[in-house]
């Protein structure tokens, strides 16, 4: 009986393309068939195994290429780098040097997203040294290398690198990587004045509502809610989430409720954003309804960690101790999700809050009895509980176990020195404050933010 041909090249890149979990029985097609002698088939299978979370094929599969180029390198350099994987990505680069290919802007590009993703500014200033002399300068390149020197904090350089592109056309990556760069540095005025300059997009209105949340400043928040609204970007699920985190942390929660209610699709962060927002400004009622409404929405959306993390915050700030227990159980009982250390101290403050202080006490004793190593947070959660109930027996005990968790951390250390000074115990909060002076640490300035008209 005569053999199948094989499928055509063009139907073997799609599937490999659009299912790259059928890489496996794909290869074995390919070898029967003898077709991985072409290189483009090789290398396309090769950025499937790496789509498919299998490096380790990958590697084998370009170590048997009879014939490899630049693009087979490039592929091999991108699945290492996807996979977090940069001391092979560093030897795939020099492999390809030595095997003749001078690097392409491809593995410029994707050597400098290595750096980015692990924040290392010298190697990246390598690679960009690279793109100089390479004479790799465009549109795309530059917007990498914003990329890289905002997330390592070089904000000056990325902004040099930027006004160095004036005279050619900036697209929209370009611009949104510095913005959103400004706002991940804490550059808030410079995010919002760059906004007016630039053609809006979804993307960097989402940017400028992020840093409206830090501030809290309502009134420009509204003045990029008008332009999303003026723009067409109000039915984006990600700028819509933006408006509800904005929103509920300006205080405005009703406005919250609209934008949520408006929503064509919600997904999770949606709901507990919404949720959130509810627990932050008291409103517990109104976060549990929120929950169970959650519970019961088509199409379904399943609550995630973050989400029950809102909902014991609101039972806590609003004295709901037996639902905020209900909904603990529910979490591990109903979804499958293990609590973190910061779900019990949650629960911990909540017990506290409402002087249940020996239930708090048992809780604390079992997750240090079962947990390899308690959280600061639990620590400073039953430390907390203690002040508020007055249990200065308690509260000596858990500020011995903080110390022993995180002793640099100045907060903690103030924390239980105003714990001492509580008590009546002056000299032990004297000599925490002489702790924090001898270890040459600083206390965290306090800061508010005022909105000038």
């Amino acid at each position: 009986m005569p053999r199948a041909p094989p499928p055509p090249l063009s139907a073997l890149l799609r599937r490999l393309s659009s299912h790259p979990s059928h890489s496996a029985a794909l290869h074995a097609t390919l070898l029967k068939s003898s077709s991985l002698s072409s290189p483009i088939l090789a290398t396309a299978l090769l950025t499937a195994y790496a789509k498919a979370g299998l490096p380790g094929a990958a590697s084998r599969l370009f170590d048997e290429m009879p014939a490899r180029d630049a693009v087979a390198w490039n592929a091999l350099i991108a699945c290492h780098v996807r996979h977090r994987r940069p001391a092979a990505a560093s030897e795939a680069v020099r492999g390809m040097a030595a095997a003749g290919f001078a690097p392409t802007a491809a593995t410029l590009c994707t050597m400098l997203k290595a750096c980015t993703s692990s924040r290392a500014v010298r190697p990246g200033r390598q690679v960009h040294a690279l793109t100089v002399l390479a004479c790799h300068d465009d549109v795309i390149m530059a917007t990498a290398l914003v990329d890289l020197y905002m997330s390592c904090g070089c904000i000056e350089e990325a902004k040099r690198l930027f006004a160095h592109m004036e005279e050619r056309p900036k697209d929209v990556a370009l611009c949104n990587a510095l913005l959103s760069g400004c706002v991940e540095n804490g550059h808030f005025r410079e995010a919002f004045l760059m906004l007016g300059e630039i053609e809006p997009n979804g993307i960097a209105l989402t940017c400028v509502l992020s840093a409206c949340s830090a501030t809290a400043n309502l009134a420009y928040g509204l003045q990029v809610h008008c332009k999303a609204l003026r723009c067409g970007f109000d039915s984006e699920t990600i700028l819509c989430n933006a408006l509800i985190d904005m929103y509920a942390k300006c205080g405005r929660t009703v406005a919250a409720r609209t934008v949520f209610d408006r929503m064509a699709g919600r997904n999770v962060l949606s709901w507990s954003s919404m949720i959130d927002g509810y627990s932050r400004h008291g409103h517990g009622k109104e976060a549990l309804d929120l929950f169970e409404r959650m519970e019961k929405s088509v199409p379904r959306v399943s609550p995630n960690a973050i989400t029950f993390l809102a909902v014991l915050s609101a039972c806590g700030h609003s004295g709901l101790v037996d639902q905020g227990r209900a909904k603990l159980h529910l979490m591990k009982s109903k979804y499958a999700i293990d609590p973190g250390p910061e779900h019990y101290a949650c629960v911990i403050d909540m017990l506290g809050r409402a002087g249940q202080i020996d239930e708090a006490w048992d809780l604390y004793c079992s997750l240090r009895a079962n947990l390899t190593g308690l959280s600061g947070a639990i620590c400073v959660a039953m430390l907390n509980a203690c002040i508020s109930n007055i249990d200065v027996v308690r509260g000596n005990k858990v500020a011995g176990h903080l110390l022993e968790v995180d002793p640099q951390n100045t907060r903690n250390l103030v924390l239980i020195s105003n714990f001492h000074a509580a008590a009546r115990q002056w000299s032990v909060s004297d000599e925490s404050r002489k702790v924090i002076m001898n270890k040459g640490l600083k206390k965290e300035a306090a800061s508010s933010h005022v909105s000038m008209s």
